[in-house]
């Protein structure tokens, strides 16, 4: 059974990878004068040497087996598929609720503190994203 980083190495490779080729579509300019395509190539760039390093270190260091718990893959698969209803139907500080909430599900030590503190936190993050950067957010 494979290792749990050589495999979180592989996935982070292979997204970089897919971001760094749709990133060569774009006009990619020069530092002088940047292109669209630039800045997710630099990026796309850095996760790749990063997944690099993951996988290499993984030969060398000794790390668990690769485990999948399916009802906790079910319970945030769940929880992003509501915040989409409920941010579609009433208002995205529902879907946030719900998103927190039911995600949380998924952890060891469920707190209902916790959870309501990541639900403010995460609602003033979208209202500065509504307010300050002018996104187009319905929140309530």
């Amino acid at each position: 059974m494979p290792k749990q980083s050589f495999s979180r190495g592989v996935v982070l490779a292979c997204v970089s990878l897919a971001y760094g080729l749709n990133a060569l579509r774009l006009p990619i300019g020069d530092f002088s004068q940047v292109g669209p395509g630039l800045f997710p190539l630099l990026v796309s760039g850095l996760l790749l040497f990063l997944a690099l390093l993951i996988i290499a270190q993984s030969f060398f260091v000794e790390s668990p087996s690769l485990y999948f718990n399916l009802k906790n893959i079910a319970v945030i698969m769940v929880s992003l598929g509501g915040f989409v209803a409920l941010s579609k139907a009433l208002s995205m500080l529902a879907g946030i609720a719900w998103l927190v909430f039911v995600a949380g599900l998924a952890s060891r030590s469920y707190s209902w503190v916790r959870n309501l503190q990541i639900t403010v936190a995460l609602a003033l993050i979208a209202l500065a994203f509504q307010k300050v950067l002018g996104f187009n957010l319905r929140l309530i």
